[in-house]
């Protein structure tokens, strides 16, 4: 299952029950937290995307089959998005349900009933950062919370490198943060439509894996001149024609180095199926992108299966 939004965050992809557990454990650092399903438990409960800063995480579960979190006791309170799907929140205070809404729930104990085929995006400030509880975060409205995580998602389709999305992260939990101060940001909270032709552009680059970039046939089917495109595309998001070529590449290897479960793994092969020929600039382009080095995506995924395993053997 994927999520266009944070494919560039992919951090497990077709997980088995016990490792989301895990995986939730470590990431919010809440050793409570108790994953159950309702389907077979070596069957893939689904797939997961997380973007970390200094100021927060911003964590994605999109799940195959229903899903029950409890145990998550937290300190900090969560903004929560959900994109498809619906979500049980069960708090002190009681129950409410989210399908296409934002939120913000209270530190403490919490429940989470995720329904087949939801993907949900969940905002965790650091306890470091403090998030006021009183009459301006009453007053905040879902559809404000919504269009801010709606822009960090469409911002973070073009993000360059690890160091954009760790300010981008952060960006995001300041402006909720100042959204539950206040009440209001400073911010435009217009979600920005991309012109038609940077679209079509965007549109042929992802859907056509086997593509090699070649920028008058790109223009030819976006409409416009190359020096347009070029332009349009810069200007509208951030990042030229080709560096997004390269993007959707890094982001393909990726898939693959989270999904590898082999002893041997063959990143070179993996590499050179996405046209990188030479392993050393492979290398240190993926680690300027999402701040690791291949074989370190790979580890984290190991250790995490260890982690689980050992959880189970407990």
């Amino acid at each position: 299952m994927a999520t266009v939004e944070l494919d560039g965050f992919l951090r497990l992809n077709r997980a088995s029950l016990s490792e989301f557990q895990a995986a939730l454990r470590l990431l919010a650092v809440l050793p409570s937290i108790q994953c159950r399903s309702a389907g077979d438990s070596d069957s893939a409960v689904g797939a997961l995307y997380v973007a970390p800063s200094d100021h927060g995480t911003v964590i994605c579960l999109a799940v195959e089959q229903a899903l029950m979190i409890t145990g998550w006791d937290s300190p900090v309170p969560l903004w929560l998005r959900v994109l498809a799907g619906q979500v049980r929140i069960g708090e002190k205070r009681g129950g409410r349900d989210v399908h296409s809404d934002a939120c913000r729930t209270a530190p403490g104990a919490l429940t989470l009933h995720l329904a087949p085929g939801t993907r949900v995006v969940m905002v965790i400030p650091s306890e470091r950062i403090p998030v006021p509880v009183g009459p301006a975060s009453r007053s905040v409205s879902g559809s404000t919370v919504c269009c801010l995580i709606d822009r960090f998602l469409l911002q973070a389709r073009f993000f360059l490198d690890s160091k954009q999305a760790v300010a981008g992260t952060r960006q995001l939990v300041s402006r909720l943060v100042e959204l539950e101060t206040t009440g209001q940001v400073l911010a435009d909270l217009e979600l920005p439509t991309l012109d038609r032709r940077v679209q079509r552009a965007i549109d042929r680059i992802r859907s056509k894996p086997d593509w090699q970039f070649d920028l008058p046939e790109l223009a030819s089917h976006a409409g416009a001149s190359e020096r347009n495109l070029y332009y349009l595309m810069k200007r509208e998001t951030g990042v030229t024609p080709y560096r997004f070529y390269q993007r959707c590449r890094l982001v393909r290897v990726r898939r693959r180095l989270v999904d590898c479960q082999c002893e041997v793994p063959h990143i070179s092969h993996y590499a050179a199926d996405e046209g990188f020929s030479h392993l050393g600039r492979f290398a240190a382009l993926y680690r300027e992108h999402f701040g690791e080095l291949p074989s370190e995506t790979i580890q984290w995924r190991r250790a995490l299966l260890d982690r689980a395993a050992g959880r189970q053997a407990s």
